[in-house]
């Protein structure tokens, strides 16, 4: 990380909403306390002190992919889908970023741009069974019409009567 941010530097009132405290230490110690706070299970807070690590440090990919997980976890899918989107742009041949991008913008209900990205994210890892196992999971729901969950329609060779000819 770089040099030029401080605590000390946070003091602005147009960087520090009114009822957020600002983080004790540098840009890499909010990093740390966000992946802690992720990995404890509460990432709305993960995402209020990687939000501020971001704002520090925009071109750090590790602090921008963290965000959007904390973001995703939080269940802010566009905000997620946004970031991870930033790092798809910045990095094309980054898997993860694609499969994060495909989820985050399914739950979000872009269902055709997120099998874009989860098939992207397929072919470049064919080995991880989980993109796949999302591309096929986000395929069979869209497959399934809502006239389709009623019940099943007749066939193109089903006249809708009962027996043979």
């Amino acid at each position: 990380m770089s040099e030029g941010s401080s605590a000390s530097g946070d003091s602005r009132p147009e960087e520090n909403p009114p009822g957020l405290p600002v983080p004790e230490g540098d840009v890499h110690d909010w990093y740390l306390r966000g992946m802690e706070l992720l990995g404890r299970g509460s990432p709305a807070a993960a995402a209020q002190v990687l939000q501020r690590a971001s704002a520090a440090e925009p071109g750090s990919r590790s602090i921008r992919e963290a965000l959007a997980r904390a973001q995703f976890d939080a269940g802010r899918y566009p905000e997620a889908a946004d970031n991870f989107r930033v790092i798809v742009e910045a990095s094309p041949s980054d898997d993860y970023a694609h499969f994060g991008l495909g989820l985050a913008l399914a739950r979000s209900g872009d269902h055709a741009a997120a099998a874009e990205y989860l098939a992207l994210a397929s072919a470049m890892r064919p080995d991880a069974a989980h993109y796949t196992d999302a591309l096929r999971s986000l395929r069979a729901r869209a497959a399934v019409r809502p006239a389709d969950r009623d019940g099943p329609r007749p066939g193109p060779h089903d006249d809708g009567e009962q027996g043979g000819r």
